[in-house]
């Protein structure tokens, strides 16, 4: 059985990664993982972006528009597709992705350790402040790999994002999260790999110099896409962006299963595939 974790580091721009997460670029620059520029579906603004990057669907079509629609995802997306091959799901994330696969509005008392749901998402711990600590997410992470031994799992970090809000993109602390997140994720990943698990890091979107995002700029729309499976061919393949919409199908494919009718076709990806 193929098991995959998916990060997400909200807010993290291409250029600000290639500058700051001296590990993910490592793993890329010595052949461990592969490393692809995705742009951004439209607008570039995180709920709708996190719908997107779990559905495959552009923001027209599943109709989470902007950050005010708050309610369930009603288009099949990664978690459902799991469940209905008989995986096991967990998300360590913001409370928007209660509210987009569990419930909505999300109560902090009662919504913010599910586990043994009936849900889309089993299992899950979500977190309901904007500065709620990195380090705090990727001990939720590691709590519910060991108590739930999920197939597929999403994390999702809010500190770069915060920061780029708080003191403007590309700031200096801005710039201290992503490298925060890098360290981190230089903790986790080879733990996980080693587990067993395939890892997809990625961004909904980037932020321009005046701490903002939902617009149509490089730097709103360019994030970094680190894959490590040994299903793909390592290395760096930046020099032609991919369409955000083709992420949904690309974890399907990594974890065998058949995406949902409305996603795009995977070949558009161009990932090497060992074995295809």
């Amino acid at each position: 059985m193929k098991k995959m974790i998916f990060v997400i580091l909200d807010g993290c721009g291409y250029t600000l990664a290639k500058e700051n997460c001296g590990f993910l670029e490592h793993m890329a620059e010595s052949g461990q993982a592969a490393k692809y520029k995705v742009i951004s579906q439209l607008p570039s603004m995180s709920r709708p972006l996190y719908a997107t990057l779990l559905s495959g669907l552009s923001v027209y079509r599943h109709g989470i528009v902007n950050n005010l629609v708050s309610r369930a995802l009603e288009a099949e997306n990664l978690f459902s597709l799991c469940r209905a091959a008989g995986l096991t799901t967990a998300a360590a994330a913001y409370h928007w992705i209660c509210e987009l696969f569990i419930t909505s509005p999300f109560q902090p008392l009662q919504d913010r350790f599910v586990l043994n749901s009936p849900s889309p998402i089993q299992n899950g711990i979500y977190y309901f402040e904007d500065d709620y600590p990195d380090s705090h997410l990727f001990a939720d992470a590691l709590f519910l790999i060991a108590q739930c031994e999920p197939d597929f799992l999403l994390v999702h970090s809010m500190n770069i994002d915060f920061q780029g809000h708080q003191h403007r993109g590309g700031s200096r602390e801005q710039a201290v999260a992503a490298m925060k997140a890098d360290l981190l994720l230089s903790a986790a990943v080879p733990q996980w790999l080693a587990q067993g698990y395939q890892v997809v890091i990625t961004a909904d979107h980037g932020m321009n110099e005046n701490g903002l995002h939902g617009g149509n700029t490089p730097a709103q729309r360019e994030v970094p896409l680190y894959l490590f499976s040994p299903q793909a061919a390592m290395g760096i393949y930046e020099e032609r962006p991919v369409d955000q919409l083709l992420v949904a199908p690309l974890l399907c494919r990594l974890l065998d299963l058949l995406p949902a009718a409305g996603m795009q076709d995977i070949t558009a990806l161009e990932v090497v595939f060992h074995g295809a």
